[in-house]
């Protein structure tokens, strides 16, 4: 059963619009008896109705969208009334966070409940580390795990032994042949391995291993949000547990020609001389929502998660599946793309202020959330695997899940205890970051930078934009942090990084004078003529000329 509307329906032969590219269970056991007795006369026994109480669920989890990505986050210029839905019919935590400021270890954090520092993958898995790193930085970067541990049990593995159906469609990044989906607990897999961009851009032939290709021009977001459909269809009378993982927003960034000049349209005019970049300490940073075909992007994928929630709607699973959001890092405001802005947060993704680690986190469950709720206790994408298991009435798993809590109280009204929340990034970021870990604790927030051993302190109430550095002002509660935040790094056997004797202080004065001044002058140039009304990608658009209406 398909129930994507048309251009996005795959039926043999057809084509679509071409891309352009810039490059306990705790039974409730009175209902339970009750139930049995009910359904005794049709024969459904006492284990098919402890099944049917169990809810579904549904993780979906993007890639580089950041804190305001979205319209329900305050954007002017994206529009995102699917994923506005679910924080509007659930709740929205104003505080959620990744464990990491990049992809691979807030991902595997969510499958196995632990920071990164504690399972070891703190980078991006195929970044360079030791003396593979070549670029002119002070410290080498530390060495990591290049795939989730076999012997870790994950998510989807606990919820398997509990009875689930589990599905993954989308980005892995959690290691290679052998620690693909499927070596962890999920079922089936559509287009999730090693790579962490999709091979074939978005839009079919995808050159994906493990996700069969679609006509020409189909939609990747699409062609995702129909598998993870369709298997809601055909899973829709047991539990299961489908996590849909976009590609998207990661680049290449690309949409189509139409969705190009809508949002060309709609960007908003800039004064005339004013700078579209602001160079924050290593490499320019993106300062406004402007980028029409980043934009074009956010409504496909936000197309793509209506879809999946039609598929809940016209099957009765509304009221009993628990539908989450969240995202893996910030926005890419700086490096890669330089396509979206996280103001009023500093930074984006690969950078170690909120902009690179605050993001999108909403949770919705009609049968236990109240519509319109909100929380502002800081949460991350380690709490989800004890929040789900808490959910749907399986046994915590406390050895496993060490750095998450669930977040079941808060969901129902009540509230957790206070915990400090911890970072570690020994690595130097594509998009500009430093090699640092941080330590968020009532409000307080303390950067740690592992080159020179400095500290900054920022008080996130009062200041979320860190534009106030507090360290010296406050020297005690600096020093108290930083000395929580290294017992913590020590106990949990954190890789920290180590001089590199190669270090030329000339040479990367230079390197980053280059970033920062003749980069800057391109990136300005490139993201004005983005807006005219005859940029081209390419010469062929990709061929959309060819097969658009």
């Amino acid at each position: 059963m398909s129930i994507i509307p048309p251009p996005f329906r795959r039926v043999p032969g057809s084509t679509t619009p071409m891309p352009f590219s810039f490059d306990h269970y705790s039974p409730r056991n009175v209902g339970v008896l009750m139930l049995t007795i009910l359904f005794a006369a049709i024969g459904q026994s006492a284990a098919d109705v402890k099944a049917a109480e169990k809810p579904n669920v549904v993780l979906i989890l993007m890639d580089d969208m950041g804190a305001v990505d979205l319209s329900g986050e305050g954007s002017t210029y994206y529009r995102s009334p699917h994923i506005d839905r679910i924080a509007e019919e659930g709740m929205r935590f104003k505080n959620g966070y990744a464990t990491c400021c990049v992809c691979s270890p807030s991902r595997a954090s969510i499958q196995l409940g632990t920071f990164p520092a504690r399972n070891g993958i703190t980078d991006w898995i195929g970044a360079k580390s030791g003396l593979e790193w070549t670029r002119p930085n002070r410290v080498l970067p530390a060495q990591y795990k290049h795939q989730l541990p076999a012997e870790e049990i994950t998510v989807a593995e606990a919820l398997r032994e509990g009875g689930y159906a589990t599905f993954f469609a989308g980005k892995w990044h959690l290691g290679g042949k052998g620690s693909w989906p499927t070596d962890h607990g999920y079922e089936v897999n559509k287009g999730g391995h090693d790579r962490g961009s999709p091979p074939g851009g978005y839009f079919a032939p995808y050159n994906n291993p493990v996700l069969e290709s679609g006509p020409n021009g189909e939609s990747l977001p699409m062609r995702l949000a129909q598998e993870t459909a369709d298997y809601i269809v055909a899973h829709k009378d047991q539990p299961f547990f489908a996590m849909l993982s976009f590609y998207s927003v990661h680049g290449p960034v690309q949409t189509t020609k139409a969705l190009w000049e809508k949002y060309r349209q709609l960007a908003p005019q800039r004064p005339a001389g004013e700078d579209r970049f602001f160079v924050d300490r290593t490499l320019p940073v993106r300062q406004v929502q402007d980028h029409p075909v980043y934009a074009g992007m956010v409504e496909t994928v936000d197309d793509a998660v209506g879809l999946v929630m039609d598929a809940l709607d016209q099957n009765g699973l509304t009221e009993n599946t628990i539908v989450i959001f969240t995202s893996d890092n910030g926005g890419v405001s700086s490096g890669d793309a330089f396509c979206t802005s996280n103001l009023p947060f500093r930074g984006g993704k690969g950078r170690q202020w909120e902009g690179g680690v605050r993001e999108p986190f909403y949770i919705r469950f009609p049968a236990k959330v109240p519509a319109g709720s909100s929380s502002d206790v800081p949460v991350t994408g380690a709490d989800l695997y004890p929040t789900l298991l808490d959910l749907c009435g399986l046994p915590l798993r406390p050895q496993q899940h060490l750095d998450g809590v669930s977040l079941k109280p808060i969901l129902e009204g009540d509230s957790i205890a206070d915990r400090p929340l911890y970072w570690h990034y020994p690595h130097y970021g594509n998009q500009g970051g430093e090699p640092h870990a941080s330590i968020l604790d009532q409000g307080w927030k303390l950067i740690h930078y592992y080159e020179d051993g400095r500290n900054e302190l920022y008080h996130l109430a009062s200041d979320p934009g860190e534009q106030s550095d507090l360290a010296r002002t406050h020297p005690a509660r600096a020093a108290q942090l930083w000395q929580q935040l290294d017992q913590w790094l020590t106990q949990v056997d954190a890789k920290r990084p180590e001089p590199d004797p190669r270090y030329d202080v000339k040479k990367t004065e230079a390197f980053y004078q280059q970033l920062q001044t003749k980069s800057k002058e391109r990136l300005e140039s490139f993201h004005s003529e983005i807006l005219e009304a005859d940029w081209q990608p390419n010469p062929d658009w990709w061929g959309s000329l060819q097969t658009e209406d």
